[in-house]
This record gives structure tokens, C-alpha cells and sequence, in this order.
């Protein structure tokens, strides 16, 4: 027999501005316990040194968790000039030097080149693995890790200050997969120089914007009811991105129980004709009844199949 699971059943998001000095993990539980959640799950990991929107996923909204780890991300972060360290930001010991700065108008010109899709290495110290091992637990032990280039996208990226001759920060769009720390590093070795990731905020996932985040002190400060009713966003939030589909309550039906539906008439037709038009190209829709979430859903031609039942009755 299944344990029931401990904690109240709550769906849909939480945007957490996460504070520096914490694992996502670590933010995740502490979110679940304040708010006495039944099940949780976060929308893209964030580095104990960054700070910022970190999307938490409560009940069913877990089940779209990967659409917004899938969205773009807008981070604005420093860039220390004259060191290199091991884990490419602050916290790790600094193994290479130099004495060259670059100037703004040498910054500025070397940014382009990193814009659209680029080549980038991971750095050292990721959670990537290797033969079933995480690359920080290679490298921590002080073996090299050799990690493949992989393709990443950039939309913007922009010098916004420079403090002072050592430092300089950056606003960065940019898709799945881009590790910041790498960008930092290489931007610096165009730009004859070595360099680290200082201070690094996200601003950004998809839809998940600072206006609508929380720090976890807000969060404590607030009774539990007040601060589900006033913080959580609706399970689409993660879904922008994806057409909805509007159904019949006998189709709704259908699709709760894992069941095909067919769209045949003239009005289906129509209906299909207004998702498949729209971005995704992949014929995933989230499909409603009465502005309710019932199912993500795939379109194979006139059918319309269930991916993930979302249970919101």
C-alpha cells in the first residue's frame, strides 16, 4: 500500500527569489515546509553563489517543471578580470593570473561573437556526468574532467557597468543549458585576459519574472493560507510558450482518463486549425475546460493524445 503523502495538496507556482549561500535543494524544502505542500519540484537549478528567480513547482504544476527549465533566461552577473579560479566564480581558489584589463570599447567589440548559437564547454566543476559521476565530484578529487562542447543559444548579450578597472557586468538572454560561468571565462580569454563569475543574479525564467518573486523571509513572515492565495500562479505560467486547446466537457472526460480524442467536424477542424498555426511545431497543446488545465496534450493529425494528466477535481 502506498504511504500518503504528509502536507496539504497545493498546485501551481511559486516564484522564490532565492538567497545567495543556498542549494536549490535547500531552497525547495524550506518553500514545501512554510507553505505545508504535499509535493514539489523547482524549474532549473541555481548555483549556492547566485541569487534570484528560482520557479518552485507545487503539486501538479510538477508535472510542467520541465517547460520552464526549458525557457529562456535573462541573468545579469560580474565578470573579476585578472583571475581565473577552479570552478570559474568566486568560490573556488584562483590557479591563473594576469595583469591585462580590457577596455570598454574592446569589451563591447568582442560580445557579438557570442551571440546566437555558440559552442561552449561546461565548466569543471558542473553537475554533469561522466561514466555515472558528477564533474564536480572528478574534480574535487583533483583529476582533470573532459567535457564536450555542447551548442548553446545567446539572444543578448550587454555590458551594463564597469565599478572599476577590475570588474564588469553583464545582462545575458540565453536558452537551456548555458552555464554562465563558461561564458565569463571565454569572453575574458577573447579578450586576452583571464577572468571569474563574481556576483550572479537570474532575472528571468520564461514567464517567472522578480516582480512576482518572494524571498524566504517574506515567506516565513506570512500565514500559510494568505500566502498561497496571494503568491501562487497557475500551473500554465510554466506553459506560455504552448497553444491551449479549449474542450467539450465530454472530451475533458476523456482525455482525464487517458483516452484519445477525435476532432472531426467542421468546428474541430477549426479548433485544430488555431493550435497547429501556433509556435511549438511539435503539436504539444495544454489542453482546458472552463479555463482549467485537463492535460498536457500531443495533436497527431485530427487525434488528440495525453501526455500528462494534470488531476485539478
Amino acid at each position: 500500500m502506498a504511504r500518503k503523502r504528509k502536507g496539504t495538496p497545493i498546485h501551481g507556482w511559486v516564484v522564490l527569489d532565492k538567497p545567495e549561500g543556498m542549494t536549490s535543494t535547500q531552497a525547495l524544502s524550506k518553500v514545501r515546509r512554510l507553505l505545508n505542500a504535499e509535493k514539489a519540484g523547482h524549474g532549473g537549478t541555481l548555483d549556492p553563489l547566485a541569487t534570484g528567480i528560482l520557479p518552485i513547482a507545487l503539486g501538479e504544476a510538477t508535472k510542467t517543471v520541465s517547460y520552464a527549465m526549458d525557457g529562456a533566461k535573462t541573468y545579469r552577473f560580474s565578470i573579476r578580470w585578472g583571475e581565473r579560479t577552479t570552478t570559474d566564480d568566486r568560490e573556488g581558489a584562483v590557479i591563473d593570473r594576469s595583469d591585462h584589463r580590457p577596455s570598454t570599447d574592446a569589451i563591447r567589440a568582442a560580445l557579438p561573437a557570442f551571440l546566437g548559437e555558440i559552442q561552449q564547454v561546461p565548466p569543471q566543476f558542473c553537475a554533469i556526468k561522466i561514466d555515472g559521476e558528477r564533474a564536480y565530484d572528478i574534480a574535487r578529487e583533483g583529476d582533470a574532467v573532459d567535457l564536450a562542447a555542447r551548442t548553446v543559444r545567446i539572444d543578448r548579450f550587454e555590458l551594463v557597468e564597469e565599478p572599476d578597472a577590475d570588474h564588469a557586468v553583464f545582462e545575458v538572454d540565453c536558452g537551456k543549458g548555458t552555464y554562465v560561468r563558461s561564458l565569463a571565462r571565454d569572453l575574458a580569454e577573447a579578450l586576452g585576459t583571464v577572468g571569474h563569475v563574481g556576483l550572479l543574479r537570474r532575472l528571468r525564467v520564461g514567464s517567472f519574472t522578480l516582480d512576482r518573486a518572494i524571498s524566504l523571509d517574506e515567506l516565513a513572515a506570512m500565514e500559510q493560507g494568505a500566502a498561497v492565495e496571494r503568491l501562487l500562479l497557475p500551473i500554465e505560467t510554466a506553459l506560455d510558450d504552448i497553444p491551449a486547446l479549449a474542450l467539450t466537457e465530454a472530451e475533458a472526460h476523456r482525455l482525464r482518463h487517458g483516452q484519445t480524442v477525435a476532432l472531426l467536424t467542421r468546428q474541430d477542424r477549426d479548433r485544430l486549425m488555431a493550435v497547429q498555426g501556433a509556435d511549438g511545431g511539435d503539436g504539444t497543446v495544454i489542453a482546458l475546460f472552463g479555463g482549467t488545465p485537463v492535460a498536457l496534450a500531443r495533436v497527431e493529425g485530427a487525434e488528440v493524445r495525453p501526455v500528462r494528466v494534470l488531476n485539478l477535481t
